[in-house]
């Protein structure tokens, strides 16, 4: 398959409330979307994640732009033969960045599986017709707040509730939630922000029943997290610690991991996400697909990956509606009593909404096949 154009769009993209972690509040969220189009005029669609700041990783929305503009979108213009089995490879030699790969891989599979006719979920190997939703709630201004903004999303139908939690925002704030909530499925997530000196902190969890705890501590801490696995009986999750396979193998050996959050952005796109997929299932680790506050287009990718037979708890897949005052595609991704459909569709089974693209976009730019 040759690609014969690659095009950016910049959009901000207004969240439809604020979403605080123990990184900070979002807003709004820039976002590049890449859109790749072969000789015939197919196309498919990707998403860079990276957020405006280094928190989350060292990826920046500004440094994935520039990786793919200098080296990344070259390297795919000037192969002849591009496809899923090497577009890993072909921008291998580029170390690194892998949001900024993810983005443009991801577009290459949609596009392969919108040319074999194929949603891209059977493409990968999907086997489900709707996967479980769960709906991630950031630290809210209160308890009280919190206690309200899960009894919405439980009325909403969400099969599982994670909280984000924080130093001072933990122990106290569980306790009232299982006193209100004491049968949910319930999850929390720290985003790197403990240190092993909280461990008397941490193990104080293990008495609230929860599904995982996810990534306590930095994501070069697996020692740490090797110790606290060992000590709680509440299983570890990884997420940021979780870049790559090798990664994820060194975790294991060191039993620093009982259940992986696969975030397709974090490890770049579908070749290296399969391989950790395919690990973590043939060693018996529990397995779920995390979100990023995509748009409906990195929502598609995320959809396809939560379709696979070995994904064993419920996603952080929402609605369109709840993250986004407007999503970008067609037809809306709707939850439906704890369950979205995976499309049926070719490809990522949702179009681009131009209109409503255009109401966000900030720059474009494009870029041609060279010919000789």
């Amino acid at each position: 398959m040759e690609i014969e154009k690659i095009e950016l769009y910049g959009v901000q993209m207004p969240l439809a409330r604020p979403f605080r972690t123990s990184f900070g509040v979002t807003s709004s969220r820039h976002v590049i979307l890449v859109r790749v189009i072969e000789r015939g005029g197919e196309e498919g669609w990707g998403e860079v994640v990276a957020g405006e700041g280094p928190w989350y990783s060292y990826e920046t929305y500004e440094t994935a732009l520039y990786v793919l503009d200098k080296f990344l979108i070259k390297n795919v213009l000037d192969c002849e033969d591009i496809s899923k089995n090497n577009v890993w490879a072909v921008m291998s030699r580029v170390k690194g960045h892998n949001m900024a790969k993810a983005a443009l891989e991801m577009a290459v599979w949609d596009l392969e599986a919108r040319l074999a006719s194929q949603p891209l979920s059977r493409f990968i190997g999907g086997v489900r017709s709707r996967i479980e939703s769960g709906v991630s709630i950031g630290i809210a201004g209160s308890v009280s707040e919190l206690l309200k903004i899960i009894g919405t999303r439980l009325d909403e139908g969400y099969l599982r509730i994670k909280l984000k939690i924080e130093p001072g925002w933990d122990v106290d704030v569980l306790s009232r939630v299982r006193r209100e909530y004491p049968d949910v499925p319930l999850q929390v997530d720290a985003n790197a922000a403990y240190r092993l000196r909280d461990l008397k902190t941490l193990l104080k969890l293990d008495e609230f029943d929860l599904l995982m705890l996810e990534q306590p501590f930095e994501h070069d801490d697996l020692n740490g997290h090797a110790i606290l696995s060992r000590k709680l009986r509440t299983p570890i999750c990884l997420d940021e610690s979780i870049t790559s396979l090798n990664a994820l193998k060194t975790a294991y050996k060191l039993g620093a991991v009982e259940v992986v959050n696969l975030k397709p952005g974090r490890v770049g796109g579908y070749t290296e996400g399969l391989a950790i997929y395919r690990f973590a299932v043939d060693v018996g680790l529990g397995f779920w697909i995390g979100g990023m506050l995509e748009t409906g287009i990195g929502r598609g990718h995320l959809v396809a990956l939560a379709s696979l037979p070995g994904v064993s708890y419920p996603n952080d897949i929402s609605a369109s509606s709840r993250y986004w005052k407007e999503d970008i595609v067609e037809p809306l991704w709707v939850q439906r009593n704890g369950y979205i459909d995976v499309p049926n569709k070719s490809g990522i089974g949702v179009e681009v909404k131009w209109g409503a693209l255009k109401k966000y976009l900030e720059w474009q730019r494009e870029y041609r096949k060279a010919r000789t």
